[in-house]
């Protein structure tokens, strides 16, 4: 008689699930790599190619042959009108693009996350709360960005300087102008969370609203918030690209992808390289973006989840 040895393996973590759920979605994983791609290519790209794309030529500012330069082993993308290289330029513009996504997304799932808990947990703030929300999501976004830069451009760069000052504006105004969709998702999450059995009983005991909102509400919407969040991104990146398109977002000589298209537009008959490279830069990053957030969003939901 032989001894049988039973091997219990342990139990799959909720996050490994996530994940062999999110890898089987070929375009979250499709995106996931070209928007890795993207990032490396505006963080490690400037070890690479060492040239400074805020940098004038004199010579070639005033020779017709140093300007908007076609693709060569010297300028892989060409140059601009002034003769500044193109592919330092689209570094640079990546780079402020991308921060302002990230940051603005901060902000804004920051305030809509906050909103959404207190008006689907507390009954007596559900109503102001929700009114608030609905008078932004009634407000145009576009024009009050608009407004917003004209009124307190001048006054913030002062205070900050042209490019943080820039920054800082296009960042909080699209924070706190894009917060509304995520407090409604984040306030339905909650909304049928309270009811649970496990937050019942913890208020049951006793526990103060603080600590079941700490405990047990918030690491139960992070899923709600991812998804979101990545959403979030794409907007505010296609926001910044409009303010800068406008010529209302940051200074001539800080590149941003909407900006490089800005500079351009003017010629795009003659040279229309100017504009398809931030096009496509500006296209990749959002559909990519937005492939991740499908597929969290169906890696996160049990549901779907194992199928």
């Amino acid at each position: 008689m032989t001894d049988a040895t039973q091997v219990i393996e342990a139990p799959r973590s909720q996050w490994r699930d996530v994940w062999d759920q999110f890898r089987h979605h070929k375009g979250a994983m499709a995106g996931l790599c070209v928007l890795l791609l993207i990032v490396a290519f505006v963080v490690i790209g400037p070890f690479v190619w060492r040239v400074d794309g805020t940098y004038i030529d004199p010579d070639a500012a005033k020779m017709i042959l140093g300007r908007n330069k076609p693709p060569s082993w010297a300028h892989p993308l060409g140059t601009d009108q002034v003769g500044r290289d193109m592919l330092a330029r689209m570094m640079l513009g990546g780079k402020v693009s991308l921060a302002v996504g990230l940051v603005a997304m901060l902000v804004s799932i920051f305030i809509g996350t906050t909103v959404g808990v207190l008006s689907g947990y507390f009954r007596r703030l559900d109503g102001l709360l929700m009114r608030m929300t609905d008078l932004f999501l009634s407000l145009p976004l576009l024009p009050l960005l608009l407004v917003l830069m004209f009124l307190y451009g001048n006054l913030v760069k002062r205070a900050f300087g042209p490019e943080l000052g820039t920054f800082l504006l296009v960042v909080l105004g699209i924070g706190l102008t894009s917060w509304m969709h995520s407090a409604r998702i984040v306030r339905g999450s909650v909304l049928a969370l309270k009811e649970r059995e496990f937050v019942l009983a913890a208020r049951s005991i006793g526990t103060p609203a603080r600590r079941i909102i700490l405990r047990h509400i918030l690491p139960n919407v992070v899923s709600a918030v991812m998804v979101a969040a990545t959403l979030g991104i794409a907007g505010a990146i296609i926001t910044e690209s409009v303010l800068s398109f406008l010529g209302l977002g940051f200074p001539p000589d800080f590149p941003t992808w909407g900006g490089l298209l800005n500079e351009g537009y003017v010629s795009l008959t003659t040279y229309p390289s100017r504009v398809i490279w931030p096009g496509i830069a500006i296209s990749l990053t959002v559909l990519s973006v937005n492939y991740i957030g499908d597929g969290l969003r169906d890696a996160l939901d049990p549901r779907i989840r194992g199928r």
